[in-house]
């Protein structure tokens, strides 16, 4: 799809549902890509239709990889909080004829898949040392 055309289809979107910021949308096109690009490369380049617990893996791990800790204050900040603010994005780019649909596609599929606030955050916070390694510090060099 030519840029201008997703683009018009943000606009379009945003004058009925103003809840999602017009960078979350186009986050969310490259979060497809990326993910319809890591299939092809675990399927010999066969390229295949992304499920919504798919997509929000994709979603959750370029989140992390290009915005690092800052990925849930960023995704607050663009009104995506949940999984399911990502699959009412999805399916209004659906109603737009910028993304396609299989029968079997439905709302529910991004149903709380995980926490966002969890898996944006998680991976950035310090391990907590066990009782034994704050007594310790050798400990630690023997656990590591």
């Amino acid at each position: 799809m030519q840029a201008m055309q997703f683009e018009q289809s943000v606009v379009s979107i945003l004058k009925r549902d103003p809840r999602f910021h017009p960078h979350a949308y186009f986050f969310l096109k490259d979060a497809l890509d990326f993910t319809l690009k890591r299939i092809a490369e675990a399927h010999g380049g066969q390229a295949r239709h992304v499920g919504g617990p798919e997509l929000l893996a994709g979603f959750r791990d370029l989140a992390l990889e290009q915005f690092g800790p800052m990925g849930s204050t960023l995704m607050s900040e663009w009104g995506v909080r949940k999984c399911q603010d990502v699959g009412d994005m999805v399916f209004h780019l659906i109603e737009e004829q910028v993304f396609g649909k299989q029968d079997s596609d439905r709302r529910e599929d991004f149903s709380e898949i995980f926490d966002f606030e969890e898996v944006l955050v998680k991976p950035f916070l310090p391990r907590r040392k066990t009782a034994l390694q704050q007594v310790s510090p050798q400990v630690d060099t023997v656990l590591s």
